[in-house]
């Protein structure tokens, strides 16, 4: 991640400050492991921003390094000019932080006060004006070099991974929406609004190219022992492990051709009919390894599982809200087949043929990924898209230790989620499905920032 780093001025305030500022900021972005682009010292006097002409000198060099930075952090080393401000930043087209300095006891002479507390206000006023979208954290005023900046750069680090991934973003839609789950129905052009691009491909087409695919292909070959690497295969008939291998170099040939974000599979019942496997591995391991994918054409929990993993910089699972856990109100099992990502489960998973399928149709299901989801914090999330908008929920709980009888089909585990019975209603009565999307952290106020104020979804809350 790459900082632009801009420093505000104004003319009657102690100019000194300034200059330990641009020192102070820079340690404090290095340190926290980031990079940093700043404007010349000479560029304008200080090397900061008071007047609209300096702001404008601002904004052509912040063009000129168009696309070499995440963010911006708009350092307030005193009360600053917000004129200068909002002409050089008004379009950043990044998300931007607001930093403030504290003042201290002892140094409130003219020489030393910097007023930014107040100056802030002025600020943050002027690019609502605007409608400028920006980011404000606690503490109001905070010292580049303290513990607290620290832990806000990490935070808005988050937020830019999020919004800069969630702008722009390509999935692939693969196979049609089951009749029967209704559940998972998509606004295909309020996706397209809201920066998501949707590629659709038929199943029948995925078929005929996996139907081409011959055992001795090298990319066959090599599929075979990725996946062979990356979960127990062992009880896997060859036949199985070859069709799935099939499948899953296809699913990358899509994915590099149409350059896809994230994918929704049609997983069922097709394939276990006519291929005579269950793809929930295949999806298992493209989590695994940072590419989203959901099951059951869910369109709607790719895009909250891809704004999980930009913020955690880990996997996001798709899960049915399933099983209540014995008597416990704040308790539920949360599952899936076997599509979760290795990295979110407690043990390696054993790959099985879906309990489900061999009730009806015998030896047509193998590839779930059985095993438990690991013991964690996390965040849920999901959204629906209707009527132009993207509604989304986000809120947080945990995986527990508890354990769930071996004779449990699939991938789950237990979370704990307080005052778990009034959000499933708030759920229920908000029009939002039977899966959510989790991963692991507490990244609530990470999402609910970009959602809100640089994204345009509506936010509802199910915790208040």
């Amino acid at each position: 991640m790459r900082f632009a780093l801009y420093f505000g001025n104004r003319g009657f305030m102690p100019a000194e400050l300034i200059e330990g500022a641009r020192k102070d900021m820079v340690e404090a972005v290095t340190e926290a492991g980031y990079e940093y682009l700043i404007m010349d010292r000479d560029a304008t006097r200080y090397g900061a921003v008071e007047t609209r002409d300096e702001g404008r000198i601002y904004a052509r060099w912040l063009m000129s390094h168009k696309g070499e930075y995440d963010g911006v952090i708009l350092c307030q080393p005193i009360f600053i000019d917000e004129n200068g401000a909002i002409t050089a930043l008004q379009d950043a087209g990044v998300p931007i932080l607001m930093q403030a300095y504290p003042d201290e006891i002892g140094k409130m002479d003219f020489a030393h006060r910097r007023d930014a507390f107040c100056g802030k206000f002025s600020v943050t006023d002027v690019f609502e004006q605007y409608q400028v979208p920006y980011t404000v954290m606690t503490p109001h005023v905070v010292h580049p070099l303290s513990e607290a900046f620290a832990q806000n750069l990490h935070d808005f680090a988050a937020i830019c991974r999020v919004v800069n991934g969630m702008k722009r973003f390509t999935i692939g839609c693969i196979g049609a929406r089951t009749t029967a789950f209704k559940t998972v129905r998509f606004d295909e052009i309020t996706m397209q609004r809201h920066g998501i691009n949707v590629e659709s491909f038929d199943l029948s087409e995925l078929f005929e190219l996996v139907r081409a695919k011959k055992d001795e292909d090298e990319a066959v070959k090599r599929k075979r022992k990725v996946l062979e690497g990356y979960t127990d295969f062992s009880g896997v008939p060859e036949e199985k492990k070859q069709m799935l291998a099939k499948i899953s170099v296809v699913i990358d040939e899509y994915i590099e051709s149409y350059h896809l974000d994230a994918v929704a599979l049609r997983c069922w019942n097709e394939m276990e009919t006519y291929l005579r496997v269950c793809p929930c591995v295949l999806l298992s391991e493209l989590n695994d390894r940072g590419i989203v994918a959901s099951c059951e054409i869910d369109m709607c929990s790719a895009i909250t599982m891809r704004a999980l993993q930009l913020a955690t910089e880990g996997p996001a699972a798709c899960l049915d809200w399933n099983n209540n856990y014995g008597e416990d109100p704040d308790k539920v099992i949360l599952f899936h087949c076997g599509s979760t990502a290795q990295k979110l489960m407690k043990e390696k998973g054993k790959v099985t043929s879906h309990k489900m399928f061999d009730k009806e149709d015998p030896g047509s299901g193998f590839g779930t990924n059985e095993g438990r989801i690991g013991a964690f914090p996390m965040t849920y999330s999901n959204c629906k898209t209707e009527n132009g908008k993207i509604t989304v929920y986000v809120s947080e709980g945990e995986f527990t230790e508890d354990e769930i009888e071996a004779e449990f089909f699939g991938c789950g585990g237990v979370a704990r989620i307080p005052n778990l019975q009034r959000k499933l209603i708030r759920l229920a009565r908000g029009g939002f499905k039977h899966h959510t999307t989790v991963a692991r952290g507490h990244v609530k106020h990470i999402l609910e920032e970009a959602f809100r104020y640089y994204l345009g979804y509506d936010v509802v809350s199910v915790d208040d």
